[in-house]
């Protein structure tokens, strides 16, 4: 599953080329609890098919009604208004705020653009496809639009004149290892809105691959990590157990702007595989600070899937800028209860599955 911005302005762009009516939404304020954060968008069609959300969907249903003839029949003469942008506030009041389901004290308002260039959206989406970020400007006075490439993410700024809102392409993970606890993660990355690669050399777990979506590639994982070059949207997961597989990538990962490094293993095999690059590759501990490991936050996890929620979790809290409590580090958690450090774990993780 794409990002979910790409896939409104995807879609929205494929609406407007084909000659329908549209309207995109995008959250400019919240006051108190809100279900969706300042920035978030969805594209309402003339016919009532929504994608994207700014509420729980009770905000969607009242745009459906107000602005198309899905809910209200051909005769009510709802549809999508034309000319400059409007602004609608949701939730002023404790009713208003119980009959849209926002939470108690919650308060949005909405943009909202009626029928966007499609040549602008096209532009925007293809910039987006090749990899780039884009600062989206409307002037409130007309609507028009006017793109720029961005060289950071930014928060959606809104002034009296316009608005600036600028969206990124999609996050981007490399998988290194193609066994089972990959296509648990894989899978969650997905439906998280990560593209995903997958590279492993290793014929006999490829050949077992079963998560659709994932791109999986044959080279040697330190090449695929340089091909892949690694953004500050990107991340790179290391889970075969093979140092020959995995050491080589992660140093080359580590040489990126990547957002999260890290690999698979137990406290004394992250401590092995640290001390084996200090030794043989030239590290220091300054160098391998951003090398993650053991990976995951601590849940107790034991089983594959188990593990996958555990790392898929501490990848999105990194993405996202969260610091996380200490007692939810893996190594330190387990210090903490005195878990014997001890490696048959990842021996059987490590084996093909066909022998698990």
């Amino acid at each position: 599953m794409e990002n979910l911005d790409v896939m409104v302005l995807r879609t929205l762009r494929d609406w407007r080329t084909s000659g329908k009516r549209a309207l995109l939404a995008t959250v400019v304020r919240t006051w108190g609890s809100s279900p969706r954060p300042v920035g978030s968008i969805m594209a309402l069609c003339e016919d009532g098919l929504v994608v994207g959300s700014v509420s729980g969907g009770c905000i969607e249903d009242d745009l459906i009604y107000r602005h198309t003839q899905a809910y209200s029949g051909k005769d009510s003469g709802n549809q999508i208004p034309m000319g400059a942008p409007g602004f609608v506030k949701y939730g002023v009041t404790a009713d208003e705020a119980h009959r849209f389901g926002l939470p108690c004290g919650g308060t949005l308002e909405l943009l909202l653009e009626y029928d966007p260039d499609a040549a602008s959206l096209s532009t925007l989406v293809n910039a987006l496809d090749a990899g780039q970020s884009m600062q989206r400007t409307v002037r409130l006075a007309d609507g028009s639009v006017s793109l720029t490439p961005a060289t950071a993410p930014a928060e959606l700024d809104l002034s009296q004149t316009e608005l600036v809102n600028t969206f990124g392409p999609e996050y981007r993970m490399l998988v290194i290892g193609a066994g089972q606890l990959s296509e648990y993660l894989a899978t969650m990355a997905l439906f998280s809105g990560f593209a995903v690669t997958v590279c492993d050399p290793r014929e006999e777990y490829r050949s077992g691959w079963s998560v659709a979506g994932a791109k999986v590639v044959s080279e040697m994982p330190d090449d695929v990590v340089a091909a892949f070059r690694a953004d500050r949207r990107s991340c790179v997961v290391a889970l075969t157990h093979d140092p020959k597989l995995d050491d080589l990538a992660l140093l080359e990962a580590l040489k990126t702007d990547a957002f999260y490094v890290g690999a698979i293993g137990s406290r004394r095999n992250n401590s092995a595989r640290k001390q084996r690059m200090i030794e043989h590759f030239e590290q220091t501990e300054a160098s391998l600070a951003r090398l993650r490991g053991p990976i995951g936050i601590y849940i107790g996890s034991k089983t594959p899937p188990e593990i996958a929620v555990s790392v898929m979790a501490e990848i999105l809290a990194v993405k996202n800028g969260v610091t996380l409590p200490r007692d939810m580090d893996v190594a330190r958690a387990k210090d903490e209860l005195a878990i014997v450090a001890n490696d048959p774990g990842e021996l059987v993780c490590a084996m093909p599955r066909s022998y698990a």
